[in-house]
């Protein structure tokens, strides 16, 4: 919505919101604030929002499940977590959804790892390095340690 001078009417507001939901899937904060920046009136936005949440229109557990699945092949748990915290997803939401993904994050690792390395680090200079990129795509270094030992083969054909 480009801002200009007239507020816009109570009625624009529920066209707008169901707008963007018909996009992509949003958080309540999110949905919250795109229509904050459109000039409506927290006041307005609050009960619509707790309306849609009630017909299940808006879901924050439902955005976490997908921006997971978008997003799971190059990352891990932890940057994860902290991206779906930025867009307001609520603590229990994002350690029920990621916890379902745990038994993968070994191989989820392994996969981001060849894609970057051909080879096991061949000296501590090269493993160091491994080690960073891996954390930087948000592996908890357990799970990289053992990705990188080989201990996540076992894991996986258990």
């Amino acid at each position: 919505m480009k801002p200009n001078s007239r507020k816009p009417e109570p009625g624009d507001l529920r066209e707008r919101a169901l707008a963007l939901l018909a996009r992509r899937e949003h958080t309540r904060v999110e949905l919250a604030r795109k229509l904050a920046a459109g000039g409506f009136d927290a006041e307005d936005v609050w009960p619509l929002l707790d309306e849609f949440e009630a017909r299940n229109w808006l879901s924050d557990r439902r955005f976490a499940e997908s921006w997971i699945a978008d997003h799971r092949a190059k990352a891990g748990s932890i940057r994860l977590a902290y991206e779906l915290r930025q867009r307001g997803v609520p603590d229990a939401v994002i350690d029920d959804v990621l916890g379902a993904q745990r038994d993968s994050e070994i191989e989820r690792a392994r996969t981001v790892w060849q894609k970057k390395f051909a080879a096991p680090p061949a000296s501590a200079a090269e493993k160091a390095r491994q080690i960073r990129f891996l954390m930087g795509r948000g592996f908890a270094a357990d799970v990289i340690t053992r990705m990188l030992r080989g201990a996540g083969d076992a894991a996986t054909s258990d």
